[in-house]
């Protein structure tokens, strides 16, 4: 039996729509409005979310630029919450008409979760400043990158636009999740793609210790690198505005992928690799990319 505070929560649509967490943050300011933006290219509506969970401390230590009370307890929270909330919508609503604005109750990343699961998007910033803020959101952005079925944006405030989407491929269904995701971000904002192979050989014989030091790696390379350009050429037809390379880089995944995107626009990546293998190989690369990148980040959920 569901309870009341899921009850609210299931009442919220998330269909149809893209779905943002703010949490009083300038840095959730920011992802609405980049969510904001990315509803009116997708024809969608836009969903703003803030979640409230108690108990609360008595005392929050702030900056003592942040406006906020010293003594904080739920009425308070609530009045802040409602009140940005309320101003971010506003905000939104100069880029996308069809606007819900939502304060819920629960922690933020299983609210976002419900209200997302059926949502095209799910959008967060990376992380808030404020003790108020983290006590809203905390550590969201993680938990929706591990734990969410739907496609995840982590936005960073990192200034111009820049003119690439930057995603890892290696041939798996996964990664050819991601691909969809960069190619049609691409050609939404005419963007060029750079899709990114990385190879650590030191990983392979440990990973694999069948194949050995003395399997023909540039074999493998070459396999591997048909199989990568073969999944571009796919997109690439169904794209064709889409400027597309393949960077191949005998790195790790994600420092290969980190590099790439200086500058970028928007760094994709697949959550699942195809097998125990590639998950060995890839480690934990959409949460190096999370915690590290120079910009945006998208991560692709999948079966």
């Amino acid at each position: 039996m569901a309870t009341p505070e899921e009850d609210v929560r299931m009442a919220v649509d998330g269909r149809q729509a893209v779905v943002v967490g703010v949490d009083g943050s300038e840095q959730s300011r920011t992802a609405a409005l980049w969510a904001a933006q990315e509803a009116t290219g997708r024809g969608l509506r836009l969903v703003v979310v803030s979640a409230v969970h108690g108990p609360f401390p008595e005392l929050v230590f702030t900056a003592g630029a942040a406006p906020l009370p010293e003594v904080v307890d739920e009425d308070s929270v609530r009045a802040f919450a409602e009140s940005h909330l309320e101003e971010v919508a506003d905000e939104c609503r100069e880029f996308v008409p069809d606007v819900e604005a939502h304060l819920l109750p629960g922690r933020p990343a299983e609210v976002l979760r419900e209200v997302g699961a059926d949502a095209e998007l799910v959008v967060v910033g990376w992380s808030g400043r404020t003790g108020l803020a983290k006590a809203l959101l905390g550590s969201t952005a993680a938990d929706l990158v591990h734990q969410g079925d739907r496609p995840t944006v982590v936005v960073r405030d990192s200034g111009a636009l820049g003119q690439a989407v930057v995603v890892g491929v290696d041939g798996s269904p996964s990664s050819g999740r991601a691909a969809d995701f960069a190619f049609d971000f691409a050609d939404r904002h005419g963007l060029r793609v750079v899709a990114v192979h990385a190879w650590a050989d030191a990983v392979m014989p440990v990973a694999v210790p069948e194949l050995g030091w003395n399997h023909d790696w540039d074999a493998v390379r070459v396999a591997a690198g048909e199989v990568v350009e073969r999944e571009l050429a796919v997109r690439r037809q169904r794209y064709p505005r889409v400027e597309a390379e393949l960077a191949v880089a005998f790195d790790s995944p994600a420092h290969a992928l980190l590099e790439q995107a200086r500058g970028a626009a928007l760094l994709v990546v697949g959550s699942r690799g195809r097998s125990a293998v590639r998950r060995a190989l890839l480690g934990s690369v959409s949460h190096a990319v999370v915690y590290h990148a120079p910009c945006t980040v998208a991560v692709v959920h999948g079966e």
